[in-house]
């Protein structure tokens, strides 16, 4: 164990919720390969991973359980999903746009789709971090990441 490996080395979606659409369990397993991959993950006031990461939903809110590899518990925090909703809502819709226009649109549309599902879900991705603020540092990227499968869990919750 390095100290200050500030970084995710596994990541692992709570197995109780059931699986959901091929589009959306794609979505999952892209966000966790590029996450395990490429991240910064910094539990504040600790010494170092490298981390893993168990994402639940619990009564309407969003539960990260960190730990180290060696399984070692960390921190739990737990996020209210209300500052969220109305984000995952139109990201889900927008989605939906997307990849309904993925099967039959112009190039031109699903860019512009495209366009907006981003805007979107950056929007989401800064919300994550203001959320984690003096809990969990990361950077934008690995925010985006997680927002991905916060919304992933909502879908299939």
């Amino acid at each position: 164990m390095g100290q200050g490996d500030f970084r995710l080395s596994d990541v692992e979606l709570d197995a109780s919720i059931g699986r959901s659409t091929p589009d959306v369990e794609h979505e999952r397993a892209v966000a966790i390969f590029d996450l395990v991959e490429e991240n910064s993950f910094e539990p504040i006031g600790h010494a170092g991973g490298p981390y893993k990461l168990k994402l639940s939903l619990v009564d309407s809110k969003l539960v990260l359980g960190i730990a180290t590899e060696a399984g070692e518990a960390v921190a739990t925090h737990i996020l209210s999903l209300t500052p969220f909703r109305r984000i995952i809502k139109d990201y889900f819709m927008i989605c939906e746009s997307y990849y309904e226009a993925i099967r039959s649109s112009t190039p031109s549309r699903i860019e512009a789709i495209d366009m907006g599902r981003r805007g979107i879900h950056n929007e989401g991705s800064q919300t994550l971090m203001d959320r984690l603020d003096g809990k969990i540092r990361v950077d934008f990227d690995t925010a985006r990441r997680l927002f991905t499968l916060v919304c992933v869990l909502y879908w299939r919750g």
